[in-house]
C-alpha cells in the first residue's frame, strides 16, 4: 500500500489526525462538525443509513438523520430510498468543483467591488463581527430594522430559520416583504417568499436596500455596511441571483 493510500485509509478513522484535519477543512467551507464527520464516514462506507453512519462518524444517533438530510440539501449526499433510508455521498471531486466554482464567483464579485470602490474613492465602511451567535444576532437586528424588504441568501437556512423564527414572523406581520434564497424543498416560515437556488456558499442579507451583510459559510464571521457604493454592488448581484429586474418594494 502506498503512502497516499495509507493516508486515505487513515482518513476513515475518526481517531486519526487525518480525520480531524478533514473535519476542520469541511467546517471552514460551511459544514457543521457533525455534518463533516458524517460526510467523511459516508465516503468511507460508500452508502449507509442514519444508525450506521452515526456509529461510524461518532455523532449522536438521534441527530444522524437530520444531519444526513442537511448534507443532502447542501449537495454532499443523495438519499437512495428504502427503509431505513440509505444515503450515498456525492463524489468528493464533484463537491470540490462546486465549491471552487462558488468561491471563484464570490471572489470575482469582490474583485469587481474593489475596483468600484477604488474608482469612487470612498472608504470601505465595513464593520466586522466574529462569533456565530453574534452574526445570527446581527442578522436578526437587520430584520427587526427592516420596514419594506428583507432578502436573505443562505445555505444555512435551518439554523437561521430556527434562530430567527419569531423575528421573521414579526417582520412579515409588519408588512415587510421577506425573501429567502436557498435550496429547494426547504421548510420556511409562513409568509416568506422562497427563491430556489442550489450550491450557495455564503450568506448575504440586503435589508430595505440600505443595509447589507455578508457572512462566511459557517456563519462564524461577517461584515456589514450601509455604504451606498457597496450596497449598490450587492443589489446588482442579488438581482442576478433572483433572476429578475431591480427590486421594487411592495406598496
Amino acid at each position: 500500500m502506498t503512502s497516499v493510500e495509507e493516508t486515505a485509509v487513515a482518513l476513515g478513522n475518526p481517531a486519526s489526525e487525518e480525520f480531524r484535519r478533514a473535519v476542520g477543512v469541511l467546517e471552514k467551507v460551511g459544514l457543521t462538525q457533525y455534518e463533516a464527520r458524517a460526510y467523511i464516514a459516508l465516503v468511507a462506507r460508500g452508502v449507509g443509513d442514519a444508525a450506521g453512519l452515526a456509529a461510524a462518524a461518532g455523532i449522536p444517533r438521534t441527530s444522524a438523520y437530520k444531519v444526513l438530510e442537511s448534507l443532502a440539501t447542501k449537495g454532499y449526499a443523495q438519499p437512495t430510498g428504502g427503509k431505513p433510508i440509505l444515503f450515498r455521498p456525492t463524489p468528493p471531486l464533484d463537491v470540490a468543483e462546486t465549491l471552487k466554482a462558488a468561491v471563484q464567483e464570490v471572489f470575482e464579485q469582490l474583485a469587481q467591488l474593489h475596483r468600484v470602490v477604488a474608482e469612487h474613492g470612498e472608504p470601505q465602511l465595513v464593520y466586522l463581527l466574529s462569533d456565530r451567535e453574534k452574526v445570527v444576532a446581527k442578522i436578526g437586528d437587520l430584520l427587526d430594522q427592516s420596514t419594506r424588504t428583507f432578502i436573505l441568501t443562505t445555505p444555512q437556512v435551518a439554523e437561521l430559520r430556527d434562530g430567527l423564527g419569531k423575528k421573521i414572523q414579526s417582520a412579515v406581520k409588519r408588512g415587510v416583504h421577506v425573501t429567502f434564497v436557498t435550496a429547494a424543498l426547504q421548510r420556511l416560515p409562513e409568509g416568506v417568499e422562497h427563491v430556489a437556488r442550489e450550491n450557495l456558499l455564503a450568506t448575504e442579507v440586503l435589508a430595505d436596500g440600505e443595509h447589507a451583510l455578508l457572512a462566511a459559510p459557517g456563519l462564524d464571521a461577517c461584515g456589514f455596511t450601509d455604504n451606498p457604493i457597496l450596497i449598490a454592488h450587492l443589489k446588482q448581484f442579488l438581482e442576478v441571483v433572483l433572476d429578475k429586474g431591480p427590486e421594487t418594494p411592495p406598496a
